[in-house]
């Protein structure tokens, strides 16, 4: 079912958008593709292990990762499984417009506040602030985020990356993406 979120929180910049990222955000949809995910090495590495565990990340390599996108009234649902197995669930909720807003992302009990850049038509996230449980975290304890979708060939690029600095990153996930059916 059609739903005006997103476009409602970018407004009149929602057309900056390529037009595959605003028609996958107003109808939702399934996208799937092989997708390679890596770990820093050294002390980078066994922060990154860590840090893949609490996010139910499989191990570093080759992967097939699905996303569900869907809305409904508490926002915007972001379901993604590695493999059929690890399953990562985000629920986005909007606050404000781009103007003045966010997003509030929440992932079992972490909330990211998130705000959205847009670069050559592509979704560039960028975090604002991170709670524990509903306590903020101070930002030097958070890792840094990179996190991106674009356009490329017709596909959706997806690039997600968590590093520290002097450590650099720690774990990322990355690939391109096709539209595929819905799940059941």
């Amino acid at each position: 079912m059609p739903s005006t979120i997103v476009k409602d929180w970018f407004g009149c910049q929602f057309t900056d958008l390529h037009p595959m990222l605003q028609q996958l955000h107003i109808r939702g949809g399934r996208l799937v593709g092989e997708v390679t995910l890596a770990r820093g090495s050294g002390l980078a590495g066994l922060v990154g292990r860590r840090l893949a565990r609490k996010m139910n990340l499989p191990e570093p390599g080759a992967h097939r990762l699905a996303v569900d996108i869907s809305h409904d009234a508490d926002g915007l649902h972001w379901r993604r499984s590695f493999n059929g197995t690890n399953r990562v669930d985000s629920l986005f909720r909007s606050v404000g417009n781009i103007g003045q807003g966010y997003w509030i992302e929440e992932t079992g009990p972490l909330s990211m506040q998130l705000t959205v850049d847009i670069i050559d038509g592509g979704w560039f996230w960028r975090c604002l602030g991170v709670k524990f449980l509903g306590v903020p975290v101070p930002r030097w304890l958070i890792p840094d985020s990179r996190a991106y979708k674009v356009i490329e060939a017709g596909k959706y690029r997806f690039h997600v990356e968590f590093s520290l600095p002097i450590l650099g990153s720690l774990v990322s996930y990355s690939g391109l993406l096709t539209a595929g059916h819905a799940a059941p």
